[in-house]
């Protein structure tokens, strides 16, 4: 991979850790403060999506420039990404789901159970780092 790649992947990255951070703010709340706060439930969403299309952009990326295919949705990025070891795999398939977040997320504003989207954070809090580091390790 050329340096420049190398550049837009880490820039992927760094808003992927930005997220991480902000969502810290929400990890502790309980449901009731989650939906009785729009700002919050809305920066939490937000956040997320980006953090996960990030991902997949970073997994997109890669699996073209190692001379694949474009995955055929979201989801397949991670597996993908499993199965060229760009990513372990255990780690594509814990993530992979996360892409029908963000298709909810987008899409269905209306239809979110709140209860999922702070468990959702709690997922992101402790498998995205690992695969930061793991996308780190590739490069």
């Amino acid at each position: 991979m050329s340096p420049v790649e190398k550049e837009v992947i880490r820039r992927k990255i760094a808003v992927i850790i930005e997220n991480l951070k902000a969502l810290e703010a929400v990890k502790d709340i309980t449901i009731e403060e989650y939906r009785d706060d729009i700002y919050k439930r809305k920066a939490t969403e937000r956040l997320l999506q980006e953090l996960i299309e990030a991902a997949i952009d970073i997994n997109t990326h890669i699996i073209v420039q190692t001379g694949n295919r474009v995955p055929d949705d979201y989801f397949e990025s991670f597996i993908k990404a499993g199965e060229y070891n760009i990513i372990p795999k255990y780690i594509a398939g814990k993530l992979a789901p996360s892409a029908g977040l963000r298709n909810r997320l987008v899409h269905e504003y209306d239809l979110l159970d709140h209860s999922r989207i702070l468990e959702a954070v709690k997922i992101a809090e402790d498998l995205y780092p690992r695969y930061i580091k793991a996308i780190e390790d590739y490069l």
